[in-house]
């Protein structure tokens, strides 16, 4: 067995007119589970006069033979302590994370004012909103001119709530690099799509997929596909069909000829309803 460092992030989407009242309702909850609120996020263009506020909650080391089943009992053991009078909901795992919706309207209202939902996740490896030492800043090297390659990658994931889906695709994408940026989600009937903006490579188009896809460690990837204008795209495809967890996968490759300006951590995603 290995020791293994969990992290816990409780997301709850609360009626608050403000930040500032979006921390006040969820106060009482941050104390009591003695976490620390990473995250207050304006969602009233998905719900009007709503915020989401995401709560962090460091584990103590666990020994464990099993990635998945741990990730599923430390949701499941949060939520008895939580809620120890209500039935423990169901949990899906698509390991480094685990996850579970809280939409008892009587319950989560005992537990913050206002809320309508809440989120629990359990994370392994590098979870959102890890806490990391500062370090300054520094240029990144240039990469050839004859090889500088832009790569992309879309993430679909069979889940309700947007925020679950892109803490998963940012997961995923930090196993290829960790400055990954969102640029886009959309959501459908079967889910939520997050498109990610994995920079600028020197390696050539294909060769920077490749590295990406085995980077990934997904298998079974399909045949490349190579476009007339040299843009290169291989997919991944969960042919099982998981009601819950990332389902398919779509890498895209380019050359790029002249400087462009690269979405950054500050720039918001750009969101869309679904059918838009």
């Amino acid at each position: 067995m290995v020791e293994q460092d969990l992290r816990l992030l409780i997301s709850v989407v609360v009626s608050a007119e403000d930040e500032r009242q979006a921390h006040d309702a969820c106060r009482d909850l941050v104390d009591r589970i003695g976490g620390r609120v990473v995250e207050a996020a304006d969602c009233s263009d998905e719900e009007p006069g709503c915020w989401s506020v995401t709560i962090g909650k460091d584990l103590p080391a666990v020994q464990v033979h099993n990635d998945a089943a741990a990730l599923a009992r430390s949701v499941r053991t949060f939520v008895r302590e939580l809620a120890p009078d209500s039935p423990l909901p169901r949990v899906c795992c698509e390991p480094p994370t685990a996850w579970t919706v809280l939409d008892d309207p009587e319950l989560i209202g005992k537990l913050v004012a206002g809320a309508e939902r809440l989120l629990v996740e359990a994370w392994s490896e590098q979870a959102p909103f890890q806490p990391m030492s500062y370090q300054e800043p520094t240029a990144p090297a240039p990469a050839p001119a004859e090889h500088t390659t832009r790569l992309r990658l879309r993430v679909d994931v069979a889940v309700q709530h947007p925020a679950g889906a892109q803490w998963q695709a940012r997961a995923l994408a930090s196993r290829v690099t960790e400055a990954a940026a969102i640029t886009e989600v959309t959501q459908g009937g079967d889910g939520v799509s997050v498109h990610l903006d994995l920079g600028r490579w020197p390696q050539p188009p294909q060769q920077a997929v490749t590295d990406a896809a085995e980077a990934l460690g997904r298998p079974e990837w399909s045949p490349m596909e190579l476009a007339a204008d040299g843009t290169v795209t291989q997919r991944w495809l969960d042919l099982l069909r998981p009601t819950s967890g990332i389902t398919s996968l779509e890498l895209v490759a380019d050359r790029v000829e002249t400087e462009v300006a690269w979405p950054t951590e500050d720039e918001p995603p750009v969101w869309r309803e679904p059918g838009s």
